[in-house]
């Protein structure tokens, strides 16, 4: 009898554990190439990370990063489509599974990371929380802004970045919440606000698609750590895996010198192991995700790595402006390091 007691309890502790484990791994690449395109959660509207173009296409290094991985399932940077996800929606909308993955200037925090029932991945894109004025406001530092009206996005991390600092310096604000970053940059040229406090990046590409650019200064301080980087759904590890590896590769290409131009090439030629390995002459990398051997190869063909990807959304070159920093490779001063492919 007691050897019966002892097999019915395990028998009831198996089955709890298997009540809580989470969902089959695979079920979101298998429900992708069941439904033959990526569903790729985007901002409303920003330039520099996802913007429609004059004839509507969407333009910008999370789009561009969702076209990329649409090529390592596919190797067709079209067979995606973008769902467009305002702050406060983001996260209910790819846990929901209206989207497949979210590449949406989304910061990754512990919270965000344990109780929402999502996975944060691997940063591609380092930030900070910062404050615009007017030019002509004689404001040089975020310490004289004392009583000032500061416009902020809902469901951002920077409300409370906002607020920490203010109650740190013992200062008051009024906060002036808005859904989209429209709205509040329309609401800054408006005299609603005295500012508008948002991370650098979006800042520059705010006071980029101003009517007058120069009428408005970004502060040099930041006041937060804000890694962008891509979330899924959690309990999918064959998704996350696969979508670690692909931002991973892109970066581990520039590392590498692998460019669109010249990867072909470099597939032919290179005796560099990592790089036989990250273009797939050696199929090693894609058996693990079970992709083509030559997905990695694929997206920098059509897309470019990571510094390219930069370059045409982001670059000093762009309406943006904003010159690589904190966000080159390792090599360089920056803090962009691909794990190790092998």
């Amino acid at each position: 009898m007691m050897k019966r007691g002892i097999l019915a309890a395990t028998a009831l502790l198996a089955s709890l554990f298997a009540s809580q484990r989470p969902a089959e791994a695979g079920a979101t690449l298998d429900a992708v190439r069941a439904r033959g395109q990526l569903v790729c959660g985007v901002h409303t509207g920003i330039a520099g990370f996802a913007l429609p173009d004059a004839r509507g296409v969407w333009q910008g290094l999370d789009v561009d990063l969702c076209r990329g991985l649409a090529v390592a399932l596919f190797n067709d940077p079209n067979k995606v489509r973008f769902q467009p996800l305002s702050s406060s929606t983001r996260f209910t909308a790819l846990g929901s599974g209206e989207i497949d993955v979210l590449f949406r200037t989304s910061t990754h925090t512990m919270l965000r990371d344990a109780t929402l029932g999502l996975r944060a991945i691997t940063p591609y894109f380092y930030d900070g929380h910062g404050f615009m004025v007017r030019a002509g406001a004689g404001i040089a530092k975020a310490s004289e802004m004392a009583g000032a009206t500061i416009c902020l996005i809902q469901g951002t991390t920077n409300e409370q970045v906002t607020a920490d600092y203010f109650r740190s310096q013992n200062l008051a604000f009024t906060p002036v919440l808005f859904e989209r970053t429209d709205q509040a940059a329309g609401a800054l040229q408006n005299n609603r606000c005295d500012s508008f406090g948002t991370d650098a990046s979006q800042l520059a590409a705010t006071r980029a698609s101003m009517p007058n650019p120069s009428d408005w200064t970004i502060l040099p301080e930041r006041f937060s750590k804000e890694p962008y980087g891509p979330y899924v759904r959690r309990g999918d590890d064959e998704w996350f895996d696969l979508v670690r590896w692909y931002v991973n590769a892109l970066i581990e290409a520039e590392e590498q010198g692998v460019t669109a131009a010249n990867v072909e090439e470099m597939k032919r030629s290179s005796v560099n192991p990592n790089t036989r390995r990250l273009l797939g002459v050696t199929p090693e990398l894609g058996q693990a995700l079970k992709l083509d051997p030559a997905w990695a190869a694929n997206v920098v063909k059509a897309m470019g790595n990571y510094g390219e990807m930069y370059e045409r959304s982001m670059g000093p070159k762009t309406a943006v402006g904003l010159p690589r920093g904190v966000n080159d490779l390792w090599t360089k001063g920056g803090l962009l390091y691909a794990l190790p492919m092998r």
